[in-house]
């Protein structure tokens, strides 16, 4: 007696045209999208998985593929962005959506380039949008579109693009847009680097470089944590936290044996929270500058997360430190978050404990890399603790 043949397990169904996506049934649960430019990665199933984690067996996620001609600029690489819808259907489904919307430029633009598009305002003026004139309002008018084709309840974007989830919250919150947006941390790869669908243009020694902006923020990470661990290790001596040379000497501790971090910020004087990140990731960078291939700095910018201005070196509470640079012919973007506390108040964690990859493992990069001449001989940083 043969056995019956197993049914296999339905994917999600691919659509093309906003009727069709109409004509899914609902069921009882929340509608969650998930925007991409397709090229999926590792970091776009997260953003899946957890938009399946939050609507639940009853909900519906379904991920969008458009590449958004309006977002990019003269001479970016929309012509040779990657498309992969059939490798994209796959991750889907793997990570749990129920439908890819995949439509085509006429479906989203019907008339062509709209004449009428979102403005991003003055957050879409700075960094990103300084470097890429006009790209904000290309993705806030698309997002738009797309908010209205898919009607979600819920909307998930990466946080490796920080800069874009800030309007788009923005956005929907000054044009009352029903729907929840929802941030998801950055997914690393095991070597730092952040996910992204353009490292696949990267060389092996591009990709070396590229390093370099991971090991920037992690830098400045790690030497905000032990200027503030020796802030409180000198207030327990009883030594005021400008004096740390006197506050070292008194926890009976040898300078040349001390941590590295806290002999650097014994002798740099009174704290500087900003500017010691600063300094520290720009180390990292500087250095970059000069490997072969070399990093081209675009901007480094610790901000506000409210608006994207700077903050100031008396700033007190959460900034992001975001980062963009170039790698032969290569943009890379990447951020973390950090937390700067009020004078004389416990440290608390960064916010950073979420933005490592599986292993949970320490970055490279917290103190400042080795020459150009040393690092001919330094293998690649080791394993790490998103998304376009």
């Amino acid at each position: 007696m043969t056995s019956s043949p197993v049914s296999p397990t339905p994917g999600p169904q691919l659509v093309r045209i906003a009727a069709e996506l109409r004509a899914l049934p609902r069921h009882d649960g929340a509608r969650a999208v998930v925007m991409t430019m397709g090229a999926l990665h590792d970091g776009h199933a997260a953003l899946v998985r957890a938009a399946r984690e939050r609507v639940g067996p009853q909900g519906q996620v379904v991920v969008t593929v458009f590449v958004n001609p309006l977002q990019f600029g003269a001479g970016e690489d929309l012509d040779r962005y990657p498309r992969t819808l059939d490798e994209d259907v796959v991750l889907a489904s793997r990570a749990g959506a129920d439908a890819v919307f995949a439509p085509s430029a006429d479906e989203v633009y019907p008339g062509g380039e709209p004449q009428v598009r979102i403005s991003a305002g003055p957050m879409g003026t700075v960094l990103e949008g300084a470097s890429r004139p006009g790209h904000f309002d290309g993705v806030l008018t698309v997002v738009a579109k797309l908010l209205h084709l898919t009607a979600p309840d819920l909307a998930f974007f990466g946080e490796k693009d920080a800069q874009q989830l800030a309007v788009i919250r923005r956005m929907a919150a000054d044009l009352n847009f029903p729907v929840e947006i929802v941030g998801v941390p950055t997914v690393r790869e095991a070597d730092g680097l952040a996910r992204s669908s353009r490292n696949r243009y990267l060389s092996g020694p591009e990709r070396h470089t590229a390093l370099a902006l991971s090991a920037a923020l992690f830098a400045a990470r790690d030497r905000l944590t032990a200027e503030e661990a020796l802030r409180a290790r000198a207030a327990s001596a009883g030594h005021p936290v400008q004096d740390r040379s006197a506050a070292l000497a008194a926890l009976g501790e040898d300078r040349a044996a001390a941590d590295a971090h806290a002999v650097a910020y014994a002798a740099a004087g009174p704290p500087h929270g900003p500017s010691v990140a600063r300094a520290a990731a720009h180390a990292v960078l500087e250095d970059a500058a000069q490997l072969d291939p070399p990093l081209h700095l675009d901007y480094l910018a610790l901000v506000d997360p409210r608006d994207f201005t700077e903050v100031p070196d008396g700033f007190e509470g959460e900034a992001i430190l975001a980062v963009a640079a170039k790698v032969g012919t290569t943009r890379l973007i990447d951020n973390i978050r950090l937390v700067f506390p009020a004078s004389g108040a416990p440290h608390p964690a960064t916010a950073q404990g979420r933005h490592t990859g599986s292993q949970g493992k320490p970055a490279p990069g917290t103190a400042r890399e080795p020459s150009r001449k040393s690092r001919k001989s330094t293998p690649p940083p080791g394993p790490l603790g998103a998304t376009r």
